[in-house]
């Protein structure tokens, strides 16, 4: 087994600490997101999305995060609770998932990420989406009252979630104002330190890219065309 991953990007990170949760061996191959290694032809033979991580499962290639995670879990762990059987605990599995990838990572991910790596400003609006991001979040973890986001043992979605949250630590963003979400990213810290070291690592370059920026300027942003230059 193979995965293609950049060491700091939130997806992949996700699916690192689902192979570490599950105590799968494979081969960790990391693409050169500065060179464009992700925007060649033999790269799109695996992903013609162009984009990042890619399982590649004894020939078997599979894209987007969130269905390479739930594949582990069907195909070597079918029981475990990472991504359990019932379907309504299922059910909540999935849609903190979605949430994740449709309403939580995107502003999380514009506010954070786009500004050091693409020609994009953070602004009161980026700002209010992120605040409206954390406090629904707030408001799931409120009413379901578990210690994990879909239930009291750590699933997936907590990987995925996880992920997008360690954005906002590493430009120093203030989560207090939200106490169930901060215990919640608190807890997965000290409960699972090992997985948690998955996270820390991309955490750690994004905050290093935060204060000292790459130099990006072949890059394009997939909805801004204009580049970042740091000449």
């Amino acid at each position: 087994m193979k995965l293609y991953a950049v060491s700091d990007g939130p997806p992949s990170l996700a699916v690192r600490m689902t192979l570490k949760a599950m105590h799968i061996q494979y081969q960790l191959i990391n693409v050169d997101f500065c060179a464009l290694e992700h925007r060649t032809e033999d790269y799109a033979k695996m992903n013609p999305q162009k984009e990042i991580p890619v399982l590649d499962d004894d020939g078997f290639h599979l894209s987007e995060s969130i269905a390479i995670m739930q594949y582990l879990c069907d195909k070597y762990a079918p029981l475990s609770t990472l991504y359990p059987v019932d379907p309504n605990e299922r059910a909540l599995v999935n849609q903190r998932l979605c949430f994740n990838m449709g309403f939580y990572y995107a502003p999380i991910s514009a506010h954070s990420m786009a500004p050091i790596f693409f020609d994009y400003e953070r602004t009161p609006m980026s700002l209010k989406k992120v605040e409206n991001a954390l406090e629904v979040f707030e408001t799931y973890l409120q009413r379901l009252g578990t210690k994990y986001a879909a239930s009291d043992n750590v699933t997936i979605a907590d990987f995925a979630l996880v992920s997008s949250t360690l954005c906002l630590e590493a430009i120093d963003f203030d989560l207090s104002p939200y106490p169930l979400v901060q215990k919640w990213y608190s807890t997965f810290k000290a409960e699972y330190p090992e997985l948690w070291q998955i996270a820390n690592s991309g955490m750690q370059e994004i905050n290093e890219f935060e204060h000292n920026p790459p130099d990006l300027s072949n890059m394009e942003h997939p909805f801004h065309p204009t580049r970042k230059s740091k000449a």
